[in-house]
């Protein structure tokens, strides 16, 4: 659960592309500790605002906090090494490299000892219950939940205070996303680890959370608790078209 220490902070941040506003003066704040759910239809600029978060892209206007300081326009490694790390829509696996070593790489970012990231690795894997037998089995080898599973480890392994998941259950069945939001659910109380999770799977992201945000076109919409959000008739009218009867 929350903390109430706020380390992030988005300030009216707006992000354009040509004549085209992806983001629209957008605010929020992070809590230290919480599962902060960020929900919008496609199209809403979830994904751009991680994007402007994370210094892949640097917003025409507004700025962003972290733990006090303007990471505003940043470097993507910058931000990373400050404790910011983000997983992708897309898994991005390390085909010809092993389970182990692939979260390795991630370790390696907070040490030069080879040794000490491998241990850190399998310190992790074995904390988010991957399957031991699989620790030397090649990328190209495993499920689409194990690959989740390790990209979800390798950025542990980097050792951030604040991890964005961008559709983290997309493909999964649903006893899949189950034991996914049980995994995030520890990582969050055991590793006091603060996560934003932008999802489209509506019961797999209002389970998880404890407070969301909803985005509508580039705007922010609506803010509050799982159940205010499923009864705002903003956020009603934005997923289905349509004003609630």
């Amino acid at each position: 659960m929350s903390g109430g220490e706020e380390i992030l902070k988005v300030e009216n941040v707006v992000k354009r592309f040509g004549g085209i506003t992806a983001v629209n003066r957008v605010s929020f704040n992070v809590r230290k500790g919480e599962i902060l759910g960020l929900i919008g239809p496609n199209g809403a600029g979830k994904t751009t605002l991680f994007n402007c978060i994370t210094g892949v892209y640097r917003p025409e206007e507004g700025r962003i906090v972290f733990l006090g300081e303007d990471i505003t326009g940043l470097q993507p490694h910058v931000i990373a090494r400050k404790g910011i790390v983000r997983t992708w829509q897309k898994v991005r696996p390390f085909k010809k490299m092993t389970v182990l070593d692939t979260v390795t790489v991630g370790a390696l970012l907070r040490t030069n000892s080879v040794t000490e990231a491998k241990r850190k690795a399998e310190d992790i894997l074995k904390f988010i219950e991957f399957p031991e037998d699989k620790f030397e089995v090649m990328g190209k080898e495993i499920t689409l939940i194990e690959h989740k599973l390790v990209d979800l480890a390798r950025a542990i392994a980097t050792e951030p205070t604040l991890l964005l998941l961008d559709e983290v259950a997309a493909g999964l069945r649903p006893n899949e996303m189950e034991r996914l939001a049980s995994i995030l659910k520890k990582v969050n109380k055991e590793r006091n680890l603060t996560m934003i999770v932008v999802e489209h799977v509506m019961r797999f992201v209002m389970g998880l959370s404890q407070r969301m945000i909803v985005m509508h076109e580039g705007e922010k919409i609506a803010e509050g608790t799982p159940q205010e959000i499923a009864n705002n008739p903003r956020v009603i009218e934005a997923y289905l078209g349509t004003k609630p009867l």
